[in-house]
């Protein structure tokens, strides 16, 4: 058996920091075909989620995606955009998100599942995320 002395675990603790959860303020609790689920509030519609704000968003597939939707989400002063385009990932035409890009914003298109692990995982990380997800075609 192992005998560390008393201040031995101090030591290892240390190092570590702790911080207030603010990844439970936003965080995507749940997500199936059509909806998600933030807190207890269930959301069947498009919608743009940062850390701090919940709004619905207009365009339900990627053929209704516009640049002026996109533009939208960079004044939210994102370091990164991540847009979900439902159960099957489908990408927009490059030059609807190259302002974003042009503006050192990050993008990433993905299905809603892995869109919504990874704003959970920033958001854990007090990144400056925003997720927009398309809900008119699961």
């Amino acid at each position: 058996m192992l005998h560390l002395p008393p201040t031995a675990g101090l030591r290892i603790f240390s190092c570590m920091r702790f911080a207030l959860d603010s990844f439970a303020i936003n965080s995507i609790r749940a997500y199936s075909d059509g909806e998600i689920t933030i807190k207890d509030k269930t959301i069947s519609q498009s919608v743009v989620i940062t850390p701090d704000s919940i709004q619905p968003w207009e365009p339900r597939c990627i053929d209704e995606l516009t640049a002026a939707h996109i533009s939208l989400l960079g004044e939210l002063d994102p370091e990164t955009v991540i847009i979900g385009t439902g159960k099957e990932l489908s990408f927009p035409p490059p030059a609807l998100t190259a302002g974003l890009l042009t503006r050192g914003i990050g993008v990433e298109i993905m299905a809603h599942d892995a869109a919504c692990r990874t704003f959970n995982v920033l958001l854990a990380e007090d990144r400056r995320v925003v997720v927009a997800l398309m809900m008119g075609q699961i």
